[in-house]
């Protein structure tokens, strides 16, 4: 068989395995959205059917010959290109669930769907206790995948490994240490400037139905296709890929909470964004699919927060959502509205969190963990531990489990090692608007009449349409032209607060 013919039948293999997991996919964005409680136990088994055949398609051993054959092949593929992309990462995500054992992975898909039930209802109650049992058992085969996938490593790095390729926890303690010492002074020093804005403008009565069309309005302004995706409303917002010309993205309302749904609106548009651009040509291949999950993060928190809280931004929305919201918004002025959207404090939730204590969150979850996974934790002293570090990190203990270790569903769905992604998601989105600025021009000038086009055309071409062909530090380096660090994003929280909060 030549070369070109195992190639060809080794994306043959690929895309039909990630059509079977796309129907994974649309069970899990059902399952978060529309489906009964009651169909839980259902909902556990077909996932586990579904996990088990990816994983059999995935793990071939006519997928290792194919490799073989082309790694070993007269002639190479160039460097970079689309060929060689596939190869290498395809090789890296055999390599990895070979590893696996097939009944390993199915019994992980069948706990973890019982587990966010079951963090559900535990959240809802906030009875850390009636979900313990389920954390307990996740934890423990996500620990037995982390010990199969370790190659010299922390059995934490196994887990990190999936969701943001080539990070290590060392390495994340020294970028985010780096970060802890310069955001924690500004944070205090907003805290202690005895200003603040009039938050309660964003707590009086926004219509649901009135929040969704100006979620949408605004979603479909920054370039979210409707046509090629849609918005529902779950309990912890999410984005799902589902495949070319299909991106479902959720948001959470709140009547007497306009920030809420609105900037969780854009945060999953952003998300979206990013996969509405990969290249359709590629679709079922490592260069139709996103670098890692701190490269989409950085999507999501640029649209959300670089361009959705910033002046130019509500110049040219808050005239139209004095419209949609005319009872709450009347008396209300661009400036103190743009101040209040830009709100300050230590708060108990991470995804209502303010710009600059959001990766104070982060940091405590990476610790709490890295912990758990390491054995230097037990699950039944996670309220404890938590509401310790959030304490010392905000000055508040969290007056529920629901305000403390309950209000993530990653943790039952599995997602240990995804929480530092966040982190460095606000890292790469700083480095890549600084550098989009350089490139654009008057940004600002743009976002005040209504124009997104250009910044979602440089980031199309600039990151999303090379799919996987860099690693995040090489993506991140070759865009913004240094390697990752935290001098960009402390460069925009103090350009930004200094004047609101007083130099």
């Amino acid at each position: 068989m030549s070369m070109q013919r195992a190639y060809e039948d080794l994306i043959g293999r690929w895309k039909e395995l990630q059509l079977l997991q796309s129907c994974a996919a649309v069970l899990g964005w059902d399952e978060r959205t529309y489906m009964p409680r009651g169909g839980a136990a259902h909902r556990a088994e077909q996932h586990a059917l579904l996990a088990g055949l990816s994983h059999e398609r995935a793990t071939a051993p006519e997928i290792g010959e194919l490799l073989s054959r082309i790694e070993e092949g007269d002639e190479q593929f160039t460097p970079d290109s689309a060929p060689a992309v596939n190869v290498r990462e395809i090789r890296r995500e055999y390599d990895r669930r070979t590893k696996l054992p097939r009944s390993l992975v199915v019994a992980l898909a069948k706990a973890t769907t019982l587990a966010e039930q079951a963090w559900q209802e535990a959240r809802e109650k906030s009875a850390f206790e009636t979900f313990r049992p389920h954390l307990e058992e996740v934890l423990r085969l996500t620990r037995e995948a982390a010990e199969a996938l370790r190659a010299g490593g922390s059995a934490y790095d196994a887990l990190l490994d999936r969701f943001e390729p080539g990070e290590t926890s060392q390495n994340l303690k020294r970028v985010f240490g780096a970060l802890r010492d310069e955001l924690a002074p500004l944070v205090a020093a907003i805290v202690d400037s005895g200003r603040a804005p009039d938050a309660s403008i964003l707590t009086r009565d926004y219509p649901i139905a009135n929040q969704t069309a100006f979620g949408i309005a605004a979603a479909a302004a920054i370039g979210f296709d409707f046509e090629r995706g849609r918005l529902d409303e779950t309990v912890h917002p999410f984005c799902s890929g589902i495949g070319p010309g299909d991106t479902r993205i959720t948001t959470r309302y709140d009547r007497n909470r306009f920030a809420q749904a609105f900037f969780g609106t854009l945060h999953e548009a952003g998300h979206g964004l990013y996969d509405q651009g990969l290249d359709d040509a590629h679709s079922g291949t490592p260069m139709g699919d996103a670098v890692s999950l701190g490269i989409h993060e950085s999507q999501s928190r640029m649209w959300e927060n670089f361009v959705g809280r910033c002046r130019a931004f509500w110049t040219h929305f808050f005239p139209k959502a004095r419209d949609v919201f005319p009872a709450a918004l009347a008396d209300v002025s661009p400036d103190a509205f743009y101040f209040a959207v830009n709100d300050v404090r230590p708060s108990f939730i991470r995804v209502e969190a303010d710009e600059a204590t959001y990766n104070l969150h982060i940091m405590l979850r990476f610790e709490l963990e890295e912990a758990l996974v390491e054995g230097d934790l037990a699950v039944a002293d996670v309220p404890g531990a938590w509401n310790e570090r959030f304490e010392r990190d905000f000055g508040l203990r969290p007056p529920d489990d629901a305000h403390g270790c309950l209000q993530d569903v990653h943790w039952s769905s599995g997602l240990i090692g995804y929480f530092p992604t966040y982190a460095l998601g606000n890292l790469y989105a700083a480095q890549f608007f600084e550098a989009a600025r350089r490139d654009l021009g008057d940004l600002d000038g743009q976002f005040a009449e209504g124009e997104y086009g250009p910044l979602l055309g440089w980031l199309r071409e600039r990151i999303h349409r090379h799919g996987m062909r860099y690693r995040a530090t090489e993506l991140v380096a070759e865009v913004s032209g240094e390697p990752l660090g935290h001098r960009a994003l402390m460069t925009h929280l103090k350009a930004k607060f200094g004047p609101l909060y007083g130099d």
